[in-house]
């Protein structure tokens, strides 16, 4: 297994070589860089099959870096220290990250995940949701990726009509499609989705408001129909957070 190291300071480029070493019994050609530049240099020479790239170095980013790339043929597992904004856009596009300092045992994980999709022709899409969401870019047709144990799926957001939990998993329900189940809990994608309007209606219910068709008074609390018919539970705590919300889009 060909890897490469992408990060601008000497020390942790060092500690990650030895990190991998050990986690690989030895087995992998391993090769550094410092930069943009040095990185482009290293990918077009070296070919590697994994790439493990900081966000934040002297000469760029590791997103300026990718955007020279045509195609990455490669796995691709970011790192870096604490950056919300950077690691909100990895929760998207469903795209491996570690913070500093790097865990080791997370590091063996992710380089797991990393060869068991060597022949998987998925990451390109899934960069290209990546710097989508880097660009801030807000229009109907953005997408969040999310994964089963088979396959790799490509959502619009508006799409979503809710998100259900199920124990520690969550299951989406789609426009036109069956539910899809993920091994995240439901605070994961509550997280991710609040910014997009997505709210609670129910401690098990994530809604996307635009899919609201009618709010049905005859329980207590009330329930949502969705697009499709779908019926959404709204509990007696959030009955007041849900007719607000509602009324200030006019209903």
């Amino acid at each position: 297994m060909k890897i490469l190291l992408v990060d601008n300071e000497k020390e942790i480029r060092l500690v990650l070589k030895e990190l991998v070493i050990t986690c690989g019994s030895g087995q992998h050609i391993i090769e550094e860089a410092d930069g943009v530049v040095s990185g482009l240099e290293k990918i077009n020479s070296f070919k590697p099959d994994i790439v493990l790239l900081d966000v934040e170095m002297n000469d760029g980013t590791g997103f300026d870096l990718l955007r020279q790339i045509p195609e990455v043929t490669f796995q691709l597992i970011f790192t870096t220290a604490h950056n919300e904004y950077a690691v909100q856009a990895f929760k998207f596009s469903a795209i491996d990250y570690l913070l500093k300092p790097i865990d080791p045992i997370e590091l063996n994980n992710s380089l797991q995940r990393a060869k068991e999709n060597i022949n998987s022709q998925t990451m390109q899409k899934q960069l290209a949701v990546l710097m989508q969401q880097v660009a801030g870019k807000n229009e109907s047709g953005r997408q969040i990726v999310i994964k089963d144990i088979d396959k790799t799926y490509f959502l619009k957001m508006n799409d979503i009509l809710y998100c259900e939990a199920e124990g520690s998993y969550t299951k989406f329900y789609i426009v036109n499609s069956e539910p899809i189940l993920v091994s995240r809990n439901l605070r994961y994608y509550e997280e991710l989705l609040e910014p997009a309007s997505f709210f609670r209606t129910h401690h098990s219910c994530l809604v996307n408001p635009n899919k609201i068709k009618v709010y049905d008074r005859k329980t207590d609390s009330g329930t949502l129909i969705l697009e499709g018919g779908y019926t959404v539970p709204v509990s007696q705590r959030k009955k007041d957070f849900v007719l607000a919300l509602l009324e200030g889009r006019g209903w």
